[in-house]
């Protein structure tokens, strides 16, 4: 059962972090997740993007708690199976605010969006459009097209999805148009963590011609447009000033419009820090070897699947007389490629026991990891402090019956924890300041 624990005043991420893993108790990796995070990631949103309405990746970090903290904050959900739509629906989210966005979909799984509402659907290809008519002929349809960056951390999403803008996307249009079925948007994904911003201006490009050229040839009036994903914190202040400007030039203020996209990565990341353990060592001639509690199989498979990089820090913060020196440092499997950082650099003092932090952890790290070699995925720790909790209980009022009271004396400045024992918790929407 998943729990989150309310902090006092003035008690941290941190301090959970290193009460947890100096307790004595503690020899599993574990991840802190603060609720804290995410609310202030979905308010950032809705600062900066205020036409554009998120719906989350629910592939990107499918924990309960995420799920339920963003169906709260009132964010939509982009799923990609029949399982993440039962994910969704599971938590009392109505069918409406679900985007199927996976352009190749199993005949099943269309049918089961069809009996459960889920009416919103991407395609890319006539094949697909075959199978939507047969399984789900009154679909509201988003037409994806290409549009790749030219610099992503999972960059040539095309190679996989998306019709080309220019050659292809037309005639999907018009093919949809002649077989009786409603397409109502287009939609694109630069790539995931794009760091490209000019991207999302050529991609909306792209689409207000499609737009333009529909209504004028096929009498096809659109109304979504889906900028996708690739969402990241560093450069997110110029993502949007991009988006913003190219939303303004190309589709102005028709308000007939709507704008959504499907964050998953921004929304996450920052909420989620892993904590390590060292339990062995070697010392070679080149290097430390450091031997830790979680790998490539584990939380670290992001480093695999999603081109992730990690900087490992140690918990401790002083070590004084100790000089920096390159280590390396290894997953607890037997595989050679459970390789966590080739080369870093950290304290040589650093021994059996002592304890490894990665911050923004919170991105396609969990929903992959494996028990490979009997090693479990690590437990999550989930935190919020006490005033973003009184503003979610203060939204959901009819929660509050839904979680029990207990003391909880494993963390000393831990106030309250409430453990989550119904499906039915954090569901009406918090109306956040733009």
């Amino acid at each position: 059962e998943e729990m989150i624990s309310i902090l006092e005043e003035g008690v941290d991420a941190r301090d959970v972090l290193k009460d947890i893993a100096l307790s004595g108790n503690q020899e599993d990796a574990f991840f802190v997740m603060d609720v804290g995070e995410i609310i202030k990631q979905y308010e950032t949103w809705t600062k900066m993007l205020p036409r554009v309405k998120p719906f989350y990746a629910v592939k990107c970090n499918d924990s309960q708690v995420v799920l339920q903290i963003m169906a709260a904050l009132g964010a939509n959900f982009d799923c990609a199976s029949k399982g993440e739509i039962d994910k969704v629906l599971d938590l009392g989210v109505t069918a409406d605010r679900i985007i199927y966005a996976n352009p190749a979909k199993m005949r099943s799984h269309i049918s089961y969006a069809a009996k459960a509402g889920v009416d919103l659907l991407t395609f890319d290809s006539v094949s697909e459009l075959h199978k939507i008519k047969e399984f789900h002929p009154n679909a509201k349809l988003v037409l994806r097209i290409s549009a790749d960056s030219y610099d992503s951390q999972c960059p040539a999403m095309s190679l996989k999805f998306g019709a080309d803008p220019e050659t292809e996307a037309y005639p999907l249009l018009k093919e949809a148009v002649a077989m009786g079925l409603n397409v109502i948007g287009i939609s694109f994904h630069v790539g995931s963590g794009c760091r490209e911003v000019e991207a999302f201006g050529r991609a909306l490009a792209f689409t207000a011609g499609l737009f333009i050229r529909a209504q004028e040839s096929l009498g096809l009036r659109m109304t979504v447009v889906d900028i996708g994903g690739g969402f990241q914190m560093n450069n997110f202040e110029k993502t949007c000033a991009t988006i913003n400007r190219a939303l303004s030039d190309y589709f102005g203020d028709n308000l007939d419009l709507e704008f959504i996209a499907e964050p998953g990565r921004f929304m996450v990341a920052s909420a989620y820090t892993l904590a390590t353990q060292i339990h062995s060592l070697r010392i070679n001639s080149n290097q430390t070897m450091f031997y830790i509690n979680d790998g490539v199989y584990g939380s670290f498979n992001c480093l695999l699947f999603d081109h992730a990089t990690v900087t490992p820090i140690p918990l401790k913060e002083n070590y004084f007389g100790s000089q920096l020196t390159t280590c390396s440092v290894w997953g607890p499997t037997c595989d050679s490629l459970d390789l966590v950082s080739e080369a870093c650099l950290l304290p040589s003092c650093l021994n059996i026991g002592d304890w490894i932090l990665f911050e923004s952890m919170g991105a396609y790290t969990i929903p992959t990891s494996t028990n490979f070699n009997g090693f479990a995925p690590p437990k999550i720790h989930h935190i919020c402090d006490y005033n973003n909790w009184c503003r979610i209980k203060e939204h959901l009022p009819e929660t509050v019956d839904n979680f029990t009271y207990q003391q909880t004396p494993y963390w000393k400045y831990q106030s309250k924890t409430y453990e989550n024992s119904s499906s039915s918790f954090l569901l009406q929407p918090i109306t956040t300041p733009h």
